[in-house]
């Protein structure tokens, strides 16, 4: 069917429905960016709310971690290689002035540099032996397998100046407390697409068979996001709660086995802490202990301060899905993506930035 045409058919059936109001969540950055630029929440009855949850990585580290960076950044002889979203988040304010950051400590002098792959980290520590490069290992699942590859190759290599910064997390532990939330009373999630196709569908099935909440795995075109709000609405009016796959083409059973056999061959599980959730047991990839040398927080004894949330920012309750961005007081004043107080703000992917760039309504 030609998209437009299903998008349309969508939309009159989900304006049919009658029921009670439903509130589905969707935890990935390319669905909170992709529903904004369409603005998919407009065309939604007002008994269908769909809100965004911590599905943007960057926007859920902590500033803990920003910190660490910093500090790593100051070390001489150091180069921190980093996605680029990361440079403009805010560190920790212990002084007065504008808050750290990684691109004002490139500015003033760090060895910080923008890399589109940890590959380009791995080169970068072979053509310069006397530096110690640091790549800032910040993702979901779908990142993260890239970077276990660019361990194992350091490892067979004997690369023995290259470490990488640990930040990565876990999406369906986080959304195991969200379905536990008070705050929320969730009706169901839209699973994100890219971290199922590494996973698989199997890995919901706890979500919906313990916590009765309707699970439905979507692309990121307009009529695949409708197409899988459609399937969440279809469970809850059928009284019913399953892991559903509306993506079959590139989520598989089983997810991709190659990609998960990286992943458990250089990290394990570990407790994380979220930015705006707290710590989540086993919601991390720490090191296994055989690559433990390619930990830099275990590589550099660096001191770093107590972490500091920068002052009125409401980041935290935005990735929780208790507050729609445009509500917090320094949305588009004095947060904007020219001058971010928060990650939401700065990342590409983040609630924040989608809702400024494309005046998308409140959901």
């Amino acid at each position: 069917m030609n998209p437009q045409v299903e998008a349309r058919a969508l939309v009159d059936k989900l304006r049919a429905y009658s029921g009670r109001p439903l509130t589905f969540m969707e935890v990935c950055g390319t669905h909170t960016m992709a529903a904004a630029k369409s603005g998919l929440r407009s065309l939604l009855p007002p008994t269908v709310r769909l809100i965004s949850g911590p599905g943007c990585p960057v926007c859920v580290t902590p500033v803990g971690y920003v910190d660490h960076a910093l500090a790593l950044a100051a070390l001489p002889d150091v180069c921190l290689t980093t996605f680029g979203d990361l440079l403009k988040v805010p560190g920790s304010t212990h002084v007065k002035g504008p808050p750290p950051t990684l691109l004002r400590a490139k500015a003033e002098g760090a060895d910080v540099r923008v890399c589109y792959s940890p590959l380009n980290a791995l080169e970068i520590a072979r053509a310069e032996p006397h530096k110690q490069v640091v790549f800032l290992g910040v993702g979901f699942e779908t990142t993260a397998p890239t970077i276990a590859a660019a361990v194992q190759t350091a490892a067979r290599e004997g690369l023995a100046n290259f470490s990488v910064l640990g930040a990565h997390k876990t999406i369906p532990e986080a959304m195991v407390v969200l379905a536990s939330s008070s705050e929320l009373r969730l009706d169901g999630f839209l699973c994100p697409g890219h971290v199922s196709v590494i996973l698989g569908p199997e890995v919901y099935e706890p979500i919906a068979r313990d916590h009765h909440q309707p699970c439905v795995i979507a692309g990121f075109e307009t009529a695949e996001i409708l197409r899988g709000v459609a399937a969440l609405v279809g469970q809850v009016a059928a009284g019913v709660a399953r892991v559903e796959n509306t993506y079959p083409g590139p989520v598989r059973p089983g997810g991709n086995p190659k990609a998960r056999a990286v992943l458990d061959d250089v990290f394990e599980p570990c407790d994380s802490v979220w930015r705006g959730v707290g710590e989540i047991a086993h919601s991390g990839l720490g090191f296994r202990e055989r690559y433990a040398r390619f930990d830099a927080a275990r590589r550099f004894d660096v001191a770093v301060p107590e972490p500091r949330e920068p002052r009125g920012c409401r980041c935290g309750d935005v990735l929780r899905g208790v507050l729609d961005p445009a509500l917090c007081p320094l949305f588009g004043k004095a947060c904007t993506p020219d001058n971010p107080v928060g990650a939401c703000m700065v990342s590409s992917e983040g609630s924040c930035a989608a809702r400024y760039h494309y005046a998308e309504v409140a959901a």
